[in-house]
């Protein structure tokens, strides 16, 4: 059987990968640091989880020690990742590495983690700019995109068969950041209302990890060097996205559609991106990729699954400085006595 090896398995698309590769009878091994974030389905289906951190040359040449056909690594984010990597994957048959459309850049330089939203005119092909490499702290708004472009160049100019994924906004279980909670925890809440600035028009291209796993099935299948865009074959808004969630989970809530001049701490949400931001995915089709389905349609398992996390206590917390802002319950009621008040006289 052909074997899988997956930096960072235990991730939403790491997950999402051994699942699909397991079902057409692949042989995976998965790194992570954390034995308890190990999936029990891909145990039970003789997954190998191996305790690794990524930094740590000798565990890796350890698990391949004896080749792969496929390497996939979800956590490569700096161009000292990338040359740890290069001499582990001459026995490798075909390599991917996960980059972000974050690398992306429009005429002002801006990009999806710029202070102000990038003006992006048209659906973005791999061979649109980027931003300049650089070693900056990957972890900054401005050293993330740069780094991996750093580690991109390094990986494509060691003539080895590495593929480039520049996926989008990720969702699926498994999220380490999962998005779609904001709405979800919403409904169990039951919420009479979801805010939504600039009336919910914003479009950031969602990125659903099964048609990404689906991508590098095929990408397996036909080994090279490239650079792929991954995104979903639709582009919800926030409204979109919205209603898709309470739709599945059956709520029924009012949708309160804000102006540019509302309140600024009124119905944020991560898909606020104006003028959209949109993945152009020909080329992933080109090669013979073919989606598992549209966001609509491969939300549902992360929905499920965060219902659960919810139920056992594991859910994201409001603490969390990601989710504190959108789900500020507070000036939303604030907004709605307002209202009740105003309707009133």
């Amino acid at each position: 059987m052909p074997r899988a090896v997956i930096l960072g398995g235990t991730g939403v698309l790491g997950r999402a990968t051994a699942r699909r590769l397991l079902a057409a009878n692949w042989t995976i091994d998965l790194t992570g640091r954390d034995p308890a974030r190990m999936p029990a389905d891909l145990t039970a289906a003789s997954a190998r989880f191996h305790a690794a951190d990524r930094h740590d040359s000798a565990a890796l040449a350890r698990i391949l020690r004896n080749g792969a056909d496929l390497l996939i690594d979800a956590l490569c984010f700096t161009a000292a990742d990338a040359r740890q990597l290069i001499p582990l994957l001459h026995d490798v048959t075909s390599a991917v590495m996960l980059s972000s459309k974050a690398v992306y850049v429009d005429r002002e330089g801006r990009h999806s983690n710029s202070a102000s939203t990038p003006h992006f005119t048209f659906p973005i092909r791999e061979d649109h700019p980027t931003m300049r490499p650089s070693n900056a702290d990957y972890t900054s708004r401005e050293g993330y995109g740069a780094n991996k472009v750093a580690a991109e160049q390094a990986l494509l100019d060691s003539s080895l068969p590495v593929t480039v994924i520049r996926a989008s906004k990720f969702h699926g279980e498994g999220a380490a950041r999962p998005r779609e909670w904001m709405f979800v925890k919403r409904v169990l809440d039951r919420r009479p209302a979801v805010f939504l600035t600039h009336r919910g028009a914003g479009t950031d291209h969602t990125t659903a990890a099964v048609n990404t796993a689906a991508l590098i099935e095929r990408i397996a299948a036909v080994p090279g060097q490239r650079v792929l865009n991954s995104a979903d074959p639709d582009s919800p808004s926030g409204l979109e996205i919205a209603r898709t969630i309470a739709g599945y989970l059956d709520h029924a809530w009012d949708e309160i559609l804000l102006n540019a001049d509302a309140e600024p701490d009124l119905g944020q949400h991560p898909w606020d991106a104006r003028p959209p931001i949109i993945l152009d995915t020909s080329a992933s089709l080109d090669l013979g990729y073919v989606p598992i389905g549209s966001y609509a349609q491969t939300v549902p398992a992360e929905l499920d699954w965060l219902v659960d996390a919810a139920r056992a206590g594991r859910a994201p917390t409001t603490d969390d400085p990601f989710f504190a802002p959108l789900l500020d319950y507070a000036a939303e009621d604030r907004y709605l006595s307002r209202a009740a008040r105003g309707a009133s006289r």
